[in-house]
């Protein structure tokens, strides 16, 4: 009787599976066979899907899938009566892109607020450029938006004075209204005098664990510039809105930015508060492109939520954890195992910046839970002494919890030496590297650290060389972010000054675009939807002003997106001004 009843279940399993595979089967048949609502052709098409370039005529949509692939006497066979042909005229066709690290938060800041970037991003040349941007912006409508005056992007290092600003220079400004202005790093901020009494920080305010408060000379009085954990809690008040309505609107205005520079997937990076904002967007239907957030560790209960997920709800999820271990290189908060050769003003000679968690057991901890869980965990580790706390935390938690395949990441690793990357590869780490850096700080990074070691940030190349899986990005806002500038960048390793930053470490245009294509779909686990223009894949696209992989260096940056594509869905295109 039991054997019967055995051979009587399997003989109902192998039923239903060959009727799941039929209609697996059929259903497949009917997608591929059915019209297409969208036929693109004519035009450098790169499904991105091999080691070298890959070319197709045409591809099809068809209900916000990848149809088909291939000739376009083969793809047209898929046009019915209601079939939309787009003639690419020669324009380039890519998978839309995914940039392996951005904060999607501050990109309605950054579309909203005033532009403190320097040239050619923005004005703001000198501390009188920034006096005069922010002034401008300072209007009645402008300060309701939050209540404070705020402008991002400001950069020391390139400003005329090569200093930062101070709370006397923002006062010129406002005396009422409290300022908040936002360094390009996101590491540092200055504040006005109005804005330093509202927050409640004076002469007898000590220096928070992992942060910096800079005083005025010969004087324990704040001078306005805050580092690190003395700036970061203040930022989001500052620059976030106060109403629903202004929320939502200064959101869109951020994901239309994102859009227009052909993001089909954006990240926030470090996520607090902002998740349950980032939620309450996406349960009011506001994106229609997706958004992967990072939870910093100290919020860990949001991965018990609903929007801890491999799947989307409406376009958000949560994707795992964030640890920051230090600061920025540039701005010389990055941990360092030597010293900086230009240590910041009052600091010694032997300053090698900062952790932003003292203690390695405390940050092994952070490692354990996330590794307990399987948790992916982002690590922002810029200086070598950062990564070596990254790379030992790690082993402790994988010592008793093993090497899975959680896709943890290393971000920036702007200073991450050669023998570290042996350990990222043994870790089965991402490295994230950001060479953005080499057009924006390369100059200044020589000038820090030295020539021989300014030459190796960044290092691509030799991560490629070793095994370890990369991808690049452009940490938005803390430049704009403007995929094929990083592209270029990556491709060309040139600074301001025209000089080249690490020649040794230049990528190809294919493997640029690799990164933020297939391999950033690999390093948030979306691989199997994403990355490559493939039957049955999210039809994610954009559509480029040139190829990258046939324009002269030079030119990639000057590549623009004509359109953005979702599902199907255009939800960008470029207005033609010659019109």
């Amino acid at each position: 009787m039991y054997s019967k009843i055995i051979f009587r279940n399997f003989a109902i399993c192998v039923l239903c599976f060959a009727l799941f595979s039929n209609c697996k089967e059929a259903s497949k048949k009917a997608t591929s066979n059915a019209a297409a609502t969208t036929i693109y052709y004519n035009g450098d098409i790169v499904t991105m899907e091999s080691d070298s370039p890959v070319y197709v005529e045409a591809l099809a949509v068809t209900d916000g899938l990848i149809s088909k692939v291939g000739t376009k006497e083969e793809v047209m066979k898929l046009q019915g009566e209601g079939t939309v042909l787009v003639d690419l005229q020669g324009k380039a066709l890519f998978p839309g892109f995914i940039d392996a690290h951005s904060h999607v938060f501050g990109f309605g800041p950054q579309a909203s607020g005033a532009n403190l970037l320097p040239p050619p991003d923005g004005g703001v040349a000198s501390i009188d450029d920034l006096i005069t941007e922010l002034s401008h912006w300072a209007t009645p409508e402008n300060i309701a938006l939050t209540g404070w005056i705020y402008g991002l992007g400001f950069d020391d290092s390139q400003l005329q004075e090569k200093r930062f600003p101070t709370k006397e220079d923002l006062d010129k400004v406002s005396t009422e209204h409290p300022i908040l202005i936002l360094h390009i790093s996101a590491h540092f901020c200055v504040m006005n005098s109005k804005a330093l009494e509202l927050v409640g920080i004076t002469e007898n305010t000590p220096n928070p664990e992992g942060g910096m408060i800079r005083r005025m000379p010969n004087s324990n009085k704040p001078n306005g510039v805050l580092e690190e954990m003395a700036a970061i809690p203040y930022i989001a008040n500052a620059i976030t809105p106060k109403t629903p309505e202004n929320m939502a609107k200064q959101a869109k205005s951020g994901i239309e930015m994102a859009k227009s520079y052909g993001y089909t997937t954006a990240q926030e990076g470090k996520a607090m508060e902002q998740h349950e904002l980032l939620a309450a967007f996406a349960e009011q239907g506001i994106f229609d492109i997706d958004i992967i957030s990072y939870i910093d560790y100290t919020k860990a209960d949001y991965l018990k939520t609903k929007w801890y997920s491999k799947e989307y709800i409406n376009n958000y999820r949560i994707g795992g954890l964030k640890i920051t271990l230090d600061g920025s290189p540039q701005g010389r908060t990055a941990w360092r195992t030597l010293p900086y050769l230009i240590p910041p003003e009052g600091a010694p000679k032997d300053y090698k910046g900062y952790p932003a968690i003292p203690k390695d057991e405390d940050v092994a901890d952070v490692y354990r839970m996330a590794f307990k869980n399987d948790w992916q965990i982002l690590s922002h580790a810029n200086g070598d002494a950062a990564v070596d706390q990254m790379i030992k935390g790690m082993h402790t938690a994988s010592n008793e919890y093993g090497i899975k395949d959680r896709r943890n990441v290393m971000i920036h690793g702007q200073y991450v030496r050669e023998d570290q990357l042996d350990s990222l590869k043994q870790l089965n780490v991402i490295a994230s590297l950001f060479p953005l850096h080499t057009f924006y700080w390369g100059d200044w990074h020589e000038q820090l650290i030295g020539e021989e070691l300014g030459q190796k940030i960044s290092p691509t190349r030799t991560a490629l060389n070793k095994g370890v899986r990369i991808t690049v990005h452009t940490d938005a806002p803390v430049a704009l972010p403007n995929l094929m500038r990083m592209v270029w960048t990556a491709v060309s390793r040139t600074s301001r000054s025209g000089k080249i930053i690490g020649e040794n470490e230049r990528l190809t245009p294919y493997e640029a675009m690799k990164c933020l294509t297939e391999w950033s779909a690999y390093q948030h686990f979306e691989e199997d939807k994403k990355g490559t223009l493939s039957q049955g894949k999210l039809a994610d696209l954009v559509i480029l002003s040139k190829n990258p992989l046939k324009t002269e260096t030079d030119g990639i940056k000057d590549i623009t997106v004509l359109k953005t594509i979702k599902e199907g869905n255009v939800v960008y295109e470029k207005i033609d001004s010659s019109k």
